[in-house]
């Protein structure tokens, strides 16, 4: 972008001739119409017929801060580039100038141009990414924030713990999608799910011929994410032959297909992720220090939902968004009421519970807002001995007692105690509220709890 013609067709004939393509402009307006356009790299004159080459540059960083402008000017003056640099100009050229070192230049430009799309691209599918963490308390801020510098990392492996249901699956796809190694295959396995010599094969392949069965090469997932991640679900179920075959191949970044010879090198990162306590494996011998420590050199824990109480509303939202749109349902929200149950419950079975009941509750909702009633089953299964903590609330009493008289005093206690709130009073007692009711009948206790009686 120069005024002068002759200049403008040099610099033209040079770019072109080191395998770039120029496009040129005589005024200011038609510079900023080539540069909306969408360019690269800039060589601005500093003074155009009908603009200032600052005041270009100032617009042009406006648009696309990220293209770099190297500024050309016959009135060289240490002010001049002190004002072009302090506005962001790339470079800041004297003329006359040496073509070939304003070609390189150009070129250094564009590399620049490259190089911060990339990081911007990269950036963008690392929020996008983690944005499928739903969560905006404390420790999910936390957790994001680690996934983000693990993906960017060059670590080869990462462990990720948790409970059952907190999402470690989510966190180990949210660090591929977040990574360098997007573009590549993600492959993932439950080591829990195969017997150990299926499992072997599924990771390392196998030649033909292997094992019985064995009818044609299979290359395994190791192989098959090359360049990309492999996430080992469920690793402390993995037997110790098997564990020593990863070890090895952790350490060396080799192995061979079952029933072969050939050396393999795939470059993957390896997520591995449990449940159970590996340090305490460890300790009772049945996992592998060696592998232990190679495996948590980068570790993160995601918490339970019972600890980040806090994100129960945003997930439930949206879960309701989705599974109304996923099953065609009316349902577009939830009641303040069922909010706070929902808050309050331990949730044992973490998100993954949450988002189940969700489901069902949308599947069978009569209306299109969710109530406590809607969610009056999780009561019952908090109250259950496998839910629960496997014991009966109390003892059966030497003398015997009356099972219709005890049925009816607790009916009566949970209708007081709530108010007469049969929702919550039929939840106390794991049942639900088409339960309570026939026991209110049988028991003629219409009027325990009322005036307070909402649900009555």
């Amino acid at each position: 972008m120069d005024d002068e013609d002759l200049i403008r067709w040099s610099l033209r004939e040079a770019l072109e001739a080191a395998g770039l393509r120029a496009v040129c402009a005589g005024t200011g307006k038609e510079a900023i119409e080539c540069f909306e356009r969408g360019v690269d790299a800039v060589l601005l004159d500093y003074r155009l017929p009908d603009a200032d080459g600052l005041a270009l540059l100032r617009r042009m960083r406006d648009i696309d801060p990220d293209v770099p402008v190297t500024l050309l000017t016959a009135f060289s003056s240490v002010e001049r580039a002190v004002d072009a640099m302090r506005l962001g100009a790339f470079d800041f050229i004297a003329k006359p100038f040496d073509i070939d070192h304003v070609v390189a230049l150009t070129a250094k430009a564009l590399e620049t141009t490259s190089l911060r799309r990339e990081v911007k691209a990269m950036r963008a599918r690392e929020a996008s990414s983690l944005d499928a963490i739903i969560g905006d308390s404390a420790p999910i801020a936390e957790l994001k924030r680690v996934l983000a510098k693990f993906a960017r990392s060059s670590a080869s492996t990462i462990l990720i713990t948790g409970e059952s249901g907190t999402g470690k699956d989510l966190a180990a796809r949210a660090v591929h999608a977040a990574s360098p190694r997007a573009d590549a295959p993600f492959q993932n396995i439950t080591c829990s799910a195969l017997p150990d010599n299926l499992l072997e094969s599924e990771l390392f392949g196998h030649e033909r011929g292997a094992f019985t069965g064995a009818h044609a090469l299979k290359r395994g997932l190791l192989e098959l994410a090359d360049h990309g991640t492999v996430f080992l679900d469920e690793i402390g179920e993995m037997t110790p032959p098997l564990q020593a075959k990863l070890l090895r191949f952790l350490e060396e970044r080799t192995f061979r297909r079952v029933g072969g010879t050939t050396e393999l090198h795939p470059d993957v990162r390896v997520v591995a992720a449990t449940h159970r306590d590996l340090a305490e494996m460890v300790h009772e011998g049945s996992f592998r220090e060696d592998l232990f420590y190679r495996l948590s050199v980068l570790h993160v824990h995601i918490p339970p939902l019972r600890e980040r109480t806090g994100d129960v509303t945003l997930l439930a939202r949206s879960f309701v968004g989705h599974f109304a749109r996923d099953l065609g349902a009316a349902v577009t929200a939830i009641s303040p009421d069922a909010m706070r149950e929902l808050v309050a419950y331990a949730w044992p079975g973490n998100v993954r519970e949450l988002r189940n009941a969700i489901e069902r509750a949308v599947l069978l909702a009569e209306h299109d807002t969710l109530e406590p009633e809607d969610f009056a089953h999780l009561g019952a299964m908090a109250s259950s001995p496998v839910a629960g903590h496997g014991t009966a609330p109390f003892a059966l009493p030497p003398e015997g007692l009356s099972l219709v008289g005890l049925e009816e005093d607790l009916v009566r206690q949970a209708l007081e105690r709530t108010h007469g709130n049969r929702t919550r009073a039929a939840r106390l007692l794991g049942m639900n509220r088409d339960q309570i009711r026939y026991r209110i009948e049988k028991f003629g206790l219409h009027e325990v709890g009322k005036p307070l009686d909402a649900d009555a």
